[in-house]
């Protein structure tokens, strides 16, 4: 395969950035994504030129480090992937791609198709955890049952893999998928109430500090999430956020 790429070059957060264009053939319709970049690098070092930055880590579908706008879509053109799962032969021949970093106020840019994701972790910082005293005698997981409806939804939730895809898909950047998904992997558990009202609230005035947008109920976050989180988990933590106010 013979390929246009337009890819976003930015030297660092503070510099203005703008879209280059490379040629690359030589192209197997079954590389991953990934592996087209870095033939693309290989080709940029011998011949002197900075290689493109991107993240990557596990290339398995599982870190979401892999966070690619393409074609104007979170992780390309296919449904339910990471950018790392994603196959050259989703394109054709003589085929242009415009690769770009994710975009949102709170994901700057660190360098090309590299941003800082970091919001996201200090959302979680702010209340998803659980701090039960586990000293002594701990107590058998199985002791505490948890009706199967609930433990299969909150494990549902808990797939979320901080990718940001929702964010770079919402027209207002809105983290609410994400912290939704994160309130209720414990709200629907025995184990994640002694905490719930303090979960929610920290997380959510966290989500607001980092500057993300607002939802408008669009529904392009659940389009687009590579794990298929789904909005209820919107709605339940809007409906946590309320039981909390009157606590």
């Amino acid at each position: 395969m013979r390929l246009t790429l337009k890819i976003w070059r930015q030297k660092n957060s503070e510099t203005k950035g703008k879209i280059e264009t490379y040629n690359i053939d030589d192209i197997s319709p079954d590389m991953s994504f990934l592996e087209m970049l870095d033939v693309l690098n290989a080709k940029l070092i011998n011949e002197d030129q900075e290689p493109v930055s991107f993240d990557h880590d596990c290339r398995e579908g599982i870190c979401g480090s892999c966070s690619l706008f393409i074609n104007g879509r979170a992780h390309g053109p296919d449904r339910r992937i990471t950018t790392c799962q994603l196959h050259m032969r989703k394109f054709k021949d003589g085929d242009t791609i415009y690769i770009e970093p994710f975009r949102a106020k709170a994901f700057p840019v660190i360098k090309d198709l590299v941003v800082d994701r970091s919001a996201f972790d200090r959302i979680q910082h702010a209340g998803g955890y659980i701090s039960i005293n586990t000293s002594g005698n701990t107590q058998d997981a199985n002791a505490t049952p948890v009706n199967k409806e609930d433990a299969d939804a909150a494990f549902d939730a808990a797939t979320c893999i901080g990718c940001g895809a929702c964010v770079a898909t919402c027209k207002n950047s809105s983290a609410m998928l994400f912290v939704g998904a994160k309130v209720s992997q414990y709200s629907l558990l025995p184990q994640g109430q002694t905490e719930a009202s303090r979960r929610v609230v920290n997380m959510v005035n966290q989500m607001d500090l980092e500057g993300f947008g607002n939802c408008s109920n669009t529904g392009a976050c659940e389009v687009e999430c590579p794990k298929g989180i789904s909005l209820d988990n919107i709605a339940r933590m809007n409906r946590e956020l309320v039981k909390a106010s009157f606590k």
